[in-house]
């Protein structure tokens, strides 16, 4: 399953006792080095990342249920 704007994103920490930072992906930025997130973080900040292998998970998001009548 590919990386789509709106999934979730876990980085896990790189320090022991800190917590996992978590956001929303705003855009998939794909390059032939691997690809890259534009995030914003739950504490509002936005950055660029590429996560190293094993450091990160990503939450899909849910789908919509509603229907239109």
């Amino acid at each position: 399953m590919d990386t789509q704007v709106g999934d979730r994103i876990v980085v896990e920490s790189e320090k022991v006792g800190l917590p996992d930072r978590e956001g929303e992906i705003l855009e998939v930025i794909p390059a032939t080095y691997g690809t890259r997130y534009r995030v914003r973080w739950d504490d509002g900040r936005e950055s660029t990342i590429r996560p190293s292998a094993g450091s990160s998970r990503t939450i899909p998001k849910p789908a919509d249920t509603s229907t239109s009548t």
